[in-house]
């Protein structure tokens, strides 16, 4: 039965994210644009966003179109906000108890910082 494997699977997934040493383990996903998952992982509560932006760059495909050169090039998204890099996955993820134990599935977005403009005379038109 489909249903008696999915209740064992989640009563694991349970155990596994019970508290060790006075610590919760999320387990997490991050969804990239076109659609697949890297970095499906437990992680600490305590990491920061900053923190799992760098092990995502350097677990990031390098067959990809678009490569981010830092954790700077990233935004994590998750629940429909921007997640900020100083915050721990406690202060900005689902709390114990709020969805059945499951994996949860951050986006990626990858926005390279924007350069640097270029100042000084730039081409202009004359209507004479």
């Amino acid at each position: 039965m489909t249903f008696h494997f999915d209740l064992q699977a989640r009563e694991r997934r349970a155990k596994a994210s019970i508290i060790a040493q006075g610590e919760r383990l999320i387990e997490l996903r991050f969804r990239l644009f076109d659609g697949t998952d890297i970095a499906h992982s437990t992680y600490k509560s305590s990491m920061t966003v900053s923190t799992i932006k760098q092990k995502l760059v350097a677990e990031w495909p390098q067959d990809n179109t678009v490569i981010p050169e830092s954790e700077n090039d990233l935004k994590l998204i998750h629940a429909g906000k921007v997640l900020e890099n100083s915050k721990t996955l406690a202060k900005c993820t689902i709390k114990a108890g709020d969805l059945p134990v499951d994996v949860i599935t951050m986006h990626v977005l990858v926005q390279p910082a924007k350069s640097k403009r270029k100042t000084g005379s730039s081409s202009s038109l004359s209507l004479a």
